[in-house]
């Protein structure tokens, strides 16, 4: 914003506020609709009347100054973020002033969207509480998700392509989970969305609803290196994740994953893999625990190191979910709107977690001295809906079997059990 601008902007505001001192809001609205007016507004949708009742010019100007933890609670960030994002999008959502009318705030329009997708509020109730019209947030709040993205994504989101960067992924996983050789942990979750028109039953679930399924590959840290949000609700998770690129990519050996090399304290060289759950295939790059109703000792044992490790993917999802409440909801706007909202709640929890760690570990699970799981405050929101599990015949069965069962009996070894392990499973 030009100092220019700011200062007319701070002489209005000033002077309104002298009066609606000695007036009541009616009074207020009466008096400035006596002026004549081109085209018809609503009064209490005038620019005047925004930048004296609105919440992001009152409210969150005066928690900025009074209560930080309060303007975190409202927009999900601390003003050091939200400021960064403004300062850093603002070219991007700049548009030219008329002889009608001048553009809304950068500002203003952050605040709406992060408060739209924060709290999962309607458009109808946000157009009350910022003094914006409901149609024009339905067009700036996609837009405003898409500048996110486009500024922040390569930033942010970024799945490794060389070993020596997946081998600092997999050595944080064995630091912090006692997981060898790991290099990240994959989930699905169902994004509930209004059934679009004349689509069917294209975007209709197993579950019951209409959904877009959104993949997300996690590293040891919580943080998002890949995601994939352009499925279909009626697609399973298999068409999902075998069309996307790092299924490719993992499967012909390109994505830059190191040459297997022996486990800490073994001498037998062992792949570099991803760990999932019974929605993906087993696979040599992908380790997933036993599934059968009645396990040994030692299966147990390695469900147990292997669902640790994962443990980050869920709480990845569900700090994102608790934080981004729009996607507890149904999401009512059109597929493609969707997916660039859904892909911003992911840019906005990888900055929070690179930037402001701490606001997020009071949401996580924890382990206390024993190492059983305190779960995290996250688990008190609603969760996200699974995907489905993967049906079909496994073409990298035999190998694959073979490598979860070397690494069964490693975590059931000397050189590859923890000390707290039995206690688990008993």
């Amino acid at each position: 914003m030009s100092q220019r601008r700011q200062h007319q902007q701070n002489i209005m505001v000033a002077f309104m506020a002298i009066q609606s001192h000695f007036m009541t809001e009616e009074e207020f609205n009466a008096l400035y609709d006596k002026r004549p007016r081109k085209f018809w507004v609503k009064p209490w949708l005038t620019e005047q009347h925004r930048l004296l009742f609105g919440q992001y010019n009152r409210l969150m100007t005066q928690l900025r100054l009074e209560d930080e933890a309060s303007f975190i609670n409202f927009i999900r960030m601390p003003p050091q973020l939200f400021d960064e994002i403004l300062q850093r999008i603002e070219h991007r959502m700049n548009k030219r002033a008329t002889n009608f009318r001048r553009p809304l705030e950068a500002g203003l329009k952050i605040a709406v969207t992060l408060r739209h997708i924060a709290s999962g509020d309607k458009y109808s109730s946000l157009q009350y509480n910022f003094r914006c019209g409901r149609s024009t947030i339905t067009k700036f709040v996609p837009e405003v998700c898409r500048a996110i993205v486009d500024e922040f994504k390569d930033e942010v989101i970024s799945c490794p392509t060389t070993s020596e960067e997946w081998r600092k992924i997999s050595d944080e996983f064995y630091r912090r989970w006692n997981v060898p050789h790991a290099c990240g942990a994959i989930d699905g979750k169902h994004v509930s969305i209004r059934c679009p028109p004349n689509s069917g039953s294209m975007f209709y679930n197993y579950k019951g609803f209409y959904s877009i399924v959104l993949l997300g590959l996690v590293d040891a840290d919580y943080k998002f290196l890949w995601v994939d949000c352009g499925g279909n609700g009626a697609m399973s998770d298999a068409q999902i994740y075998n069309a996307s690129e790092l299924k490719y990519h993992l499967q012909e050996g390109t994505i830059g994953l190191p040459n297997p090399e022996p486990l800490p304290n073994d001498d037998k060289d062992m792949p570099y893999y991803i760990l999932g759950d019974d929605a993906f295939g087993l696979r040599t790059y992908l380790m997933k625990p036993y599934s059968q109703r009645y396990m040994t000792r030692e299966q147990l044992v390695y469900n147990y190191r292997i669902s640790r490790g994962r443990r980050v993917v869920e709480n990845a999802f569900g700090i994102m979910a608790s934080r981004w409440q729009i996607l507890l909801t149904q999401m009512m706007q059109t597929p493609d709107n969707v997916r660039i909202i859904i892909e911003a709640c992911v840019i906005l929890h990888n900055l929070l977690r690179m930037k402001f760690p701490s606001m997020q570990n009071t949401q996580l699970d924890s382990e206390d001295s024993e190492h059983n799981i305190v779960p995290g405050a996250w688990r008190a929101t609603a969760y996200m809906h699974e995907v489905d599990q993967v049906r079909g015949h496994n073409v990298d069965a035999t190998r694959a079997k073979r490598q979860r069962e070397y690494l069964r009996l490693y975590f059931n070894s000397t050189a590859g059990s923890v000390p707290w392990q039995d206690n688990m499973i008993s």
